[in-house]
């Protein structure tokens, strides 16, 4: 069921446990606070630190010796305590589902079943639902397939744009926003092209060919061809006192209006001058109209001129002139500047690819063009929502793109709502109108609207979305409608079975034993829900239970963290006078939140750093490095934040540091706060290969792997450099570890060991490389990297060395070795997990449940419970256990073992179910497949 892969090393996203002094975080600001509540611990602590002199340790050097504890609580405590009444969770605004698995199933089943052309618009309602989980490469991978499989240009310009703003390329220091990644995906001229083409996605793109090449060839216009000689034409169209003459049959071809007028029965027909003066044309416009009647061909004119033939082809009904002019003004699209003069031309004469080329220019450049009144303009109102679906660009694609970048940047603001309004209007299906309506009743309540966010919600509600009934209470609740509230929710877990956001709402209006038993059902069905854990600390803290309460919070903070459990937990420790914790929770909250404000949104957390500094033992760059060196070697990733966050204070040009800090950022599964510290260290890198090495780490953590293979090589090609072998080896493992590729890894980590690089870093490689030793069963040799990882303290080598010891058959050697990592590691519960296969039955059983306590998002422990359970013949209690699991974390292997359960079972509808919701996860699981298709065919006999 498991083994142990390269991936496991410093660049997985696996959640590690912490103890009591580790940390974690992500989510609002923690609540509560304000005179008048909680005044008496506020009190007690004030009056504390009035009698009683600040502790300071003997060793180190400290500053700030003349402050006094008054003014320590005054500056630390300025706004009092969290308060328990004031805390609320946040409703999310994602799609939610009372049963996640079902409609895993559904959306895949509907996948596989659509048209090809219809599957971009499938995939998309994927990524929408997958927005709902932690995991962002599940929807960067439906958000690729959608552009994939996307056919017309709308579609195509909104979906590389997006995928380039996930990316957040617009934090790279020297790239444009018109700049093509390389490939058909993202290229700004590929997505101008319509068509179904899904084999070509990832080809090299047509970037290096002219952006006019198919206008533009090498033969040219001569100059006896530039206008009809007299002797030539057979008519003349007559401007002011001008006369332009034409070929009358090459004009009739233009039109259908044309070759009635030139060859009906008008009086045009008999006519050689026909008089053209109020038609809206000039002298130029028409000698540039007779050209191209002749030639077909228009990049001999300046775009003034394209622009009036466009305004002529729409009066006249020329097509083909039109998608001439068309075309070629799209190409001249490349900046900011082009597009806003140019799409107003697009509206007004319904140019479908001008006004996509200077929709791309806005896209490309988000999130700034938010900012720009200018560009908002045409996305905002009624009027040009209008616009744009008049000439075929106002799509809920475009529109739930737009609103979500709106309310990352500021949930409550005008531009935010009226983008959301939008939304609503363009939604069609089903599940479009309970996203849109769901998210605009999310942002009218933070708002403080109350009234209008419950009617969005209910709307929400009525298409179909149960989630948004906890949207609707929550507005009732706000208008003083408590007992109102209480009772919609009472009703909603009357008719669904209950799962834990359920009953975590109906604690909010309840009171006493009640509400506490509602939380603690909450956590019980999911342990993943912060609020819970967060009601029960401040009460605790209220109760002058101040070690209780940062027990409570670290159970949390243990394998989840989030922002508003880091803030809660400085809080407390700041009450209970542990400088050193709250400094360590802030510094790594501010890595999560650079311009997080605290304390109700009233102090920056920056602020509140200095005030702390003072406070605590001051160290030395070279006290940081030994400091990091001893948290990173006891796995203790929070507190290695926080020091890293430290030196950067120091010295916050420093790459190195900043991609130390994605790595930390990885292992605590802060996907986008990762992204973002290796954006920052490429921009500091201060050569071309270290740069290099950066962007192939970018490129990699978004799942493209030959993209960072290729940069790595370039980067080697400049200069050998650990990280730079280390990268081209991680990228070559993960997309194969055949025995010829292991083989290749082998060479390029040692490689990687031969080149300068600290000691974190190599443990880290020695470890990776028994790994591979170990996958191509050289056990001594993978004992020599684990033992040699172990001497420059790399401590997770011990589950290595367990591993070597376990295949030798030495199950005592190995369990002891993960023995010695518990001992050593605050965030230990991969190390209880691994113990528990190199021991009996029983206490297997013990650190597994070690495990769960620690990190319930770690599945292994469910699936062996679950499979002990089959192999004792209670098929039921197996498989409770899985779906117990399943309510708060949908993961493939649980679904699948779930599914061959069922199947084994005789329950095949069962199965197919969970192998379609296991499918949608990973479409190309082969073990899944195999299942699926063995389910399905006894499904059909039954039938």
């Amino acid at each position: 069921m498991r083994s142990l892969k390269l991936s496991d090393g410093c660049k997985g996203t696996q959640v590690y446990a912490l103890n009591a002094k580790g940390g974690g975080g992500g989510g609002t600001a923690a609540g509560g606070g304000g005179e008048g509540v909680g005044e008496k611990l506020f009190h007690q602590i004030h009056d504390h630190l009035r009698v009683n002199s600040i502790r300071y340790k003997s060793s180190g050097n400290y500053q700030a010796s003349n402050v006094t504890p008054a003014a320590v609580t005054e500056t630390l405590l300025p706004y009092g305590l969290p308060v328990s009444d004031l805390l609320e969770p946040q409703i999310e605004s994602c799609l939610k589902f009372v049963d996640f698995i079902e409609a895993l199933a559904d959306v895949y089943r509907r996948t596989e079943k659509c048209p090809q052309f219809e599957k971009s618009r499938m995939y998309f309602e994927q990524y929408a639902i997958f927005r709902g989980l932690s995991d962002p490469k599940l929807f960067w991978r439906t958000l690729r397939s959608a552009r994939q499989h996307a056919v017309d240009v709308h579609s195509k310009i909104v979906l590389a744009a997006w995928l380039r703003y996930e990316r957040r390329e617009d934090e790279l220091v020297g790239t444009y926003s018109m700049d093509c990644c390389g490939r058909n995906i993202e290229c700004p001229k590929a997505t101008m092209v319509a068509g179904y083409n899904p084999e070509s996605i990832y080809d090299p793109c047509i970037c290096s060919r002219n952006p006019r090449g198919e206008f533009e060839d090498d033969s040219s216009i001569g100059d006896e061809q530039c206008s009809t000689c007299d002797d030539d034409g057979d008519m003349s169209f007559c401007i002011g006192d001008d006369e332009v003459r034409c070929i009358r049959s090459n004009i009739a071809s233009l039109s259908t209006p044309f070759r009635t007028m030139l060859y009906g029965g008008f009086r045009e027909s008999r006519r050689e001058r026909i008089y053209f003066t109020h038609n809206g044309i000039s002298v130029e416009g028409m000698r540039a109209v007779e050209l191209y009647s002749r030639t077909k061909r228009l990049d001999s004119f300046d775009s003034r001129i394209i622009l009036e033939l466009l305004s002529f082809s729409n009066r006249f009904c020329c097509d083909n002139l039109k998608c001439a002019c068309d075309t070629y003004l799209a190409s001249l699209v490349n900046d900011m500047e082009d597009a806003l003069l140019l799409i107003e031309y697009g509206l007004e004469e319904n140019a479908y690819l001008l006004v996509a080329a200077c929709l791309q220019v806005f896209l490309r450049d988000l999130p700034n063009s938010t900012h720009s009144p200018n560009v908002m303009r045409f996305f905002c109102s009624s009027d040009a929502r209008e616009r744009l679906a008049l000439v075929g660009h106002a799509s809920f694609l475009l529109y739930y793109f737009l609103s979500q970048i709106a309310m990352e940047g500021d949930m409550k603001s005008n531009t935010t709502v009226m983008l959301l309004e939008r939304l609503t209007e363009c939604a069609i299906e089903s599940w479009q109108k309970q996203l849109a309506c769901h998210q605009l009743g999310v942002v009218m309540l933070e708002r403080k609207e109350y009234k209008d966010a419950q009617k969005c919600f209910e709307a929400a509600f009525d298409s179909g979305h149960t989630y948004s009934l906890v949207g609707v209470a929550r507005a009732k609740f706000k208008r003083g409608h408590k007992y109102s509230a209480y009772k919609l929710i009472n009703s909603l877990m009357s008719d669904y079975k209950p799962v834990g956001w359920m009953h975590q709402e109906r604690s909010l209006y309840c009171v006493g034993k009640e509400k506490m038993l509602d939380l603690e059902v909450a956590t019980e069905l999911d342990p993943t829900l912060s609020f819970p854990y967060k009601y029960r600390a401040v009460s605790l803290l209220e109760d002058n239970k101040i070690g209780a309460a940062i027990s409570e919070i670290n159970k949390i903070i243990g394998f989840k963290i989030s922002p508003d459990c880091l803030e809660l937990r400085a809080w407390i420790s700041i009450a209970m006078e542990d400088y050193e914790g709250a400094l360590r929770d802030v510094r790594a909250l501010l890595t999560l939140e650079p311009n997080c404000m605290m304390f109700h949104g009233k102090m920056h957390g920056d602020h509140l750093v200095e005030l702390l500094r003072p406070l605590v033992q001051q160290w030395s760059q070279a006290d940081c490095w030994m400091q990091l060196y001893d948290r990173w070697s006891s796995v203790d990733d929070i507190g290695s934040l926080a020091v890293v966050h430290h030196m950067l204070a120091n010295d916050p040009g420093k790459s190195l540091l900043q991609f130390r800090q994605s790595l930390l950022l990885l292992r605590l599964n802060c996907q986008k706060a990762a992204m973002h510290s290796l954006r920052l260290a490429r921009n500091h890198s201060t050569s071309e290969h270290e740069r290099l090495v950066y962007e192939g780490w970018i490129w990699y953590d978004t799942g493209h792997f030959e993209e960072a293979l290729a940069k790595a090589e370039e980067s080697i090609s400049i200069q050998r450099s650990f990280e730079a072998f280390f990268l081209k080896a991680y990228a070559l493992a993960d997309s194969s570890l055949d025995q010829e590729s292991s083989a290749y890894v082998i060479q390029l980590l040692e490689e990687a060991l031969r080149c300068p690089s600290d000691g974190l870093r190599k443990g880290q490689a020695l470890n990776n490389l028994g790994s591979v030793y170990v996958d191509c069963e050289k056990l001594d040799l993978a004992a020599d990297c684990y033992m040699n990882a172990l001497n420059i303290k790399h401590t997770r080598a011990h589950q290595g060395l367990a591993r070597v010891f376990h295949l030798k058959n030495q199950r005592k050697a190995a369990y002891d070795e993960m023995t010695k990592l518990i001992e050593k590691a605050r965030n230990n519960a991969s190390a209880y997990e691994k113990r528990s296969e190199y021991c009996d039955r029983d206490m297997a059983k013990s650190d597994l449940i070690m495990a769960t306590q620690l990190d319930p998002l770690r599945t292994y422990p469910y699936r062996y419970r679950a499979a002990v359970l089959m192999d004792d013949h209670k098929e039921n209690e197996a498989i409770t256990e899985l779906t117990k699991a399943l309510a708060f974390k949908p993961d493939l292997q649980l679904l699948h073992l779930r599914a061959a359960f069922h199947d084994s079972m005789g329950d095949y509808i069962s199965s197919v179910r969970d192998c379609e919701a296991a499918l949608c996860l990973d479409p190309n699981h082969t073990d899944t497949l195999e299942l699926y298709n063995k389910v399905r065919e006894q499904v059909k006999d039954q039938k």
